[in-house]
Parts: C-alpha cells; structure tokens; sequence
C-alpha cells in the first residue's frame, strides 16, 4: 500500500488523541493529587501552564472543553488555592486565569509524573531508541500536519 506508513501513524494517533485515553491517563497522574486535581480539572491547569495567564474563553480550545467547562473546573482549582482570577489588564471587565505558586507545584509534579510514566513504558527499548524516538517526534509536531501552517520550520527544511 501506498500509504501505509501515513496510515500506521493516523491510527496510533487516532489512539492517542482519544478522549477516553487522555482520561484515563490524567485519572493516573493525578492520583492522590488532592480533591480539586482530578482527570477534569488537569486539562486546565496544564493548559493554563502552557499559556500562561487567560480568560475561560480563550483558555477552552487549548483545555478541550468549552468556556462554562472551563469556569467550572477553575473554580474548583480556585477553591483549592491554585488558581486565581484577576482584572484583565486589557478590559477591565474580563477575568484572567493565573495559577498561583501552589498551581505552578502542582503542575511541575504533574509533569514529573507524566515524564516518568513515559519513561516507565520506554524502560524496555534498545538503548537509544526512546531518545530517536523523542527526537522524531518533536520534529513531526513541528514540521509534519501539526506545525504551525504558513511558517518556516525551525529545522530549515
């Protein structure tokens, strides 16, 4: 078949982009996290972590859920003291996101988690592969159907 390395590749990523996949792994990194950090509320601070300061609206794409899913799921991170709302300083009349120092911790265990669980399930490739791997993967997010549309790539090709 013609195609059939793009369609190995579109069927682990069909896999991989699955809500119930992701689900299921925040359920695991979040584990023991405490009540206000839990497969729902992950998303938002991990996009949130990502972005940097938002609104609930402009923040929903990057967290996968819509703006009142978003307000929710902040509040609760709110209650918990790890997120924060403040003035937008470009319209007074809208509230930013912002995660607290307590939210930045708790998005640097998250990360620590997730790393290690990769690392966990690399454990038994050949020396090398995880890092070729690691390598390739990056540059198919940036150059392959992924990458920013229109602009050069940072690899020049």
């Amino acid at each position: 078949m013609e195609n059939e390395v793009g369609h190995e590749i579109a069927e682990a990523l069909g896999i991989l982009l699955r809500r119930t996949t992701r689900t299921q792994l925040h359920k695991q990194l979040t584990e023991g996290m405490g009540e206000a950090v839990d497969e729902l509320t992950y998303p938002v601070l991990s996009a949130l972590a990502r972005t940097g300061p938002r609104s609930a609206a402009d923040l929903a794409p990057d967290a996968g859920v819509d703006r009142s899913g978003v307000t929710r799921r902040a509040s609760r991170l709110e209650a918990a003291g790890l997120v924060r709302r403040e003035a937008d300083p470009a319209d007074r009349r809208a509230q930013l996101l912002v995660l607290t120092e307590q939210g930045r911790r708790a998005v640097a265990e998250l990360r620590e988690r997730l790393a290690a669980h990769i690392m966990a399930s690399l454990s038994s490739w050949p020396p090398g592969e995880a890092e070729a791997f690691a390598r390739q993967l990056r540059r198919f997010t940036v150059d392959g159907p992924f990458g920013q549309e229109g602009g050069p790539s940072p690899h020049g090709s």
